[in-house]
């Protein structure tokens, strides 16, 4: 059962509670019946999943475009969108049911700079030019990188949300993200004092040359199932439409978590 927003809640989200509170009904009725959403995560929608997202919004500046890469039931791409909404969002997922659903969220919350593009990341790198890439519990932070790499502009960053685990996860994958070519590599919390526990993000800049970043975009496996037809390059216009790369959950999570688990876009349907 969906649980009453914490005190927390109003603080991060201020005039756009009621819109986060109409989220959260959404992804525990019809995302939890449709399959999107575990039912064991249905009455820790705003604890685990909402707040946890609404944190990362201090990293995102109020105009940019974004790319929430395999965003899954819509965290944290729509969270983002409600919190900015001067900023352009792509929700890029390449599971139908999942695509489906972030639509008509998009529509209920008339959200018009939001579009779902459905593919896989690296059937798109190097069109969608986002000036920050964010991803959660998406894949290890290796293949993530060279997924999440290719949908940044060149010098763009790209923003990990993981958990407990990030900061061992960085020193394994580090040498591979150097071979990728990004630079400013850092484990970082955002919103102490507003969520318990903060919010732990692994941010790291794209290579600055476009070159680099098409030589490495179609490595580290492939990021999801065939999603069928493919809409034209993204734009950083309105509604909902297109078509996006994610991850079917793992343990019944809503889109993704903030815990070490990792959604692999291979999985599901």
């Amino acid at each position: 059962m969906l649980s009453e927003p914490p005190p927390a809640a109003a603080a991060l989200f201020g005039t756009a509670l009621p819109a986060a509170e109409r989220y959260a009904a959404l992804l525990a009725g019809p995302g939890v019946t449709r399959g999107i959403v575990g039912p064991a995560e249905a009455g820790r929608i705003w604890d685990r999943h909402l707040l946890n997202c609404a944190a990362i919004a201090d990293l995102i500046p109020p105009r940019c475009l974004v790319a929430d890469l395999g965003s899954g039931a819509g965290l944290p791409g729509i969270v983002l969108a409600l919190l900015r909404p001067e900023a352009d969002i792509i929700l890029v997922e390449s599971l139908a049911r999942r695509a489906a659903f972030l639509t008509e969220c998009v529509t209920d919350l008339a959200l018009p700079r939001v579009r779902i593009l459905r593919a896989r990341a690296e059937d798109v790198a190097g069109e969608v030019g986002a000036d920050i890439v964010t991803a959660r519990a998406v894949a290890p932070l290796a293949r993530l990188a060279a997924w999440a790499v290719g949908l940044c502009r060149p010098g763009g960053t790209v923003l990990a949300i993981k958990g407990a685990g990030a900061a061992a996860e960085t020193d394994r994958d580090g040498p591979a993200l150097r071979l990728l070519g990004v630079t400013d590599l850092a484990v970082v919390e955002v919103g102490s004092g507003k969520v318990d526990p903060p919010a732990t993000v692994v941010r790291f800049r794209a290579p600055a040359r476009a070159s680099a970043r098409r030589d490495l975009s179609g490595r580290g496996g492939r990021s999801g199932g065939r999603s069928g037809s493919r809409g034209g390059p993204p734009d950083r216009g309105g509604g909902a439409g297109g078509s996006g790369n994610r991850a079917s959950g793992r343990g019944g999570g809503a889109g993704g978590h903030g815990g070490d688990g990792h959604r692999d876009s291979r999985r599901g349907g």
